[in-house]
């Protein structure tokens, strides 16, 4: 099955309110093409799961700037003043995830958990609302999977089977995010034939990759 698909098939996959995880970190691995085409479909009230916000001009801060995002979770949201300026002003709904807690959570989602138990966040503005289950005395926040109707993630190197290997740093919340949304849509650095990445480099199976796309 042929896995390529332009920007307009994208955008056709895009619809108002829906749930979207967009990689990176610090923008570092950002899928910033299908970024591009969220901005040019002009959907909104978006629930975005991402580790950060970028910058006002980088990864999925543009979303932010745009005023596209109607909830987000994420592990931190410092180093792009818009989303703090939209969270305190009511504009924008952030619940902040521990960056470990987030990373858990996506991975449950994607193994089909009910959830994972941490004592991350106990006793603080984290617990609140969540239940709290005790284990051999010990208290545990259970923290409940997350999942998302869309993954856009950004590869180093794709083949057209939709491998994915992931240069350096680049890696962070990609593989992750794979194997947590109803369709996942890779954005190939650099494209490949099938074969070309070695099998133990291979760090996104195809099997977990619906679509491939590369932009300019």
């Amino acid at each position: 099955m042929k896995k390529m698909i332009t920007a307009q098939d994208i955008a056709g996959l895009l619809r108002d309110d829906m749930t979207i995880m967009i990689g990176g970190f610090m923008a570092t691995g950002a899928p910033e093409g299908l970024i591009d085409i969220i901005l040019e479909s002009g959907v909104k009230n978006l629930t975005l799961i991402s580790t950060d916000t970028g910058t006002p001009e980088t990864g999925s801060g543009r979303l932010i700037r745009a005023k596209r995002i109607r909830k987000l979770f994420a592990s931190h949201i410092g180093t792009n003043p818009e989303t703090g300026a939209l969270m305190n002003s009511g504009e924008l709904e952030v619940e902040l995830v521990p960056q470990g807690t987030l990373a858990e959570r996506i991975r449950a989602g994607g193994a089909g958990l009910g959830g994972v138990l941490t004592p991350t966040g106990l006793g603080t503005m984290v617990a609140e609302g969540k239940q709290v289950i005790n284990i051999d005395g010990k208290d545990f926040l259970l923290e409940k999977p997350l999942r998302a109707d869309l993954a856009f993630i950004r590869g180093s190197i794709v083949d057209h089977k939709g491998n994915v290997f992931y240069k350096r740093t680049t890696q962070n919340f990609n593989p992750m995010m794979a194997t947590a949304a109803d369709i996942v849509v890779v954005e190939a650095e650099k494209l490949v034939n099938t074969g070309d990445i070695e099998p133990e480099c291979v760090h996104t199976p195809g099997l977990f990759v619906n679509h491939i796309y590369q932009g300019a």
